[in-house]
């Protein structure tokens, strides 16, 4: 493993060399009838194959993450003039709502969606999903009290798939 370790330490980062031989040796184990006699250079060649695969999946997940950051509404560049002070409280609360709780409450009161359909756009189950909702109302409405309409829209649609 010394050999395989030291290959791997130069072409990956060192927070990344563990799971890469973990997979490495994982994927020698699985097609353990298919390892050649000398399994060294086999090994190298799923590790650098592994890698590759690592390396281009954070570019996709970077690109991705910079494209939703365009693409997402800033809540800071709401125009203030418009705005009334619940309204910029409940903005600044949604804000600082967790993501996934965020995710949740926006999925219900923004997009409209119930709570079975926005658990399976969330890719989570319809329970967690519910706890995710609860959450966020809960939180917004100790942030904002209960004068905000998104707050028991988000209540009325949770209570539709019960």
């Amino acid at each position: 493993m010394g050999q395989l370790a030291r290959y791997v330490s130069r072409r990956t980062p060192s927070t990344d060399v563990q799971d890469v031989i973990a997979d490495t040796f994982l994927t020698a184990w699985r097609r353990f009838d298919d390892l050649p006699h000398d399994p060294l250079p086999w090994l190298f060649v799923t590790a650098r194959k592994l890698i590759a695969n690592r390396h281009r999946s954070t570019e996709r997940r970077g690109a991705l993450y910079d494209k939703l950051k365009a693409d997402a509404p800033s809540w800071s560049e709401q125009p203030a003039d418009d705005l009334s002070d619940v309204d910029r409280r409940l903005l600044a609360a949604i804000a600082e709502l967790p993501g996934a709780e965020r995710e949740a409450f926006m999925l219900v009161a923004w997009d409209g969606l119930d709570a079975r359909r926005a658990s399976r756009a969330a890719g989570c189950s319809a329970a967690t999903f519910r706890m995710r909702l609860h959450r966020a109302r809960r939180r917004l409405k100790q942030e904002i009290g209960p004068e905000r309409p998104f707050v028991h829209l988000a209540d009325s649609k949770l209570e539709e798939t019960r």
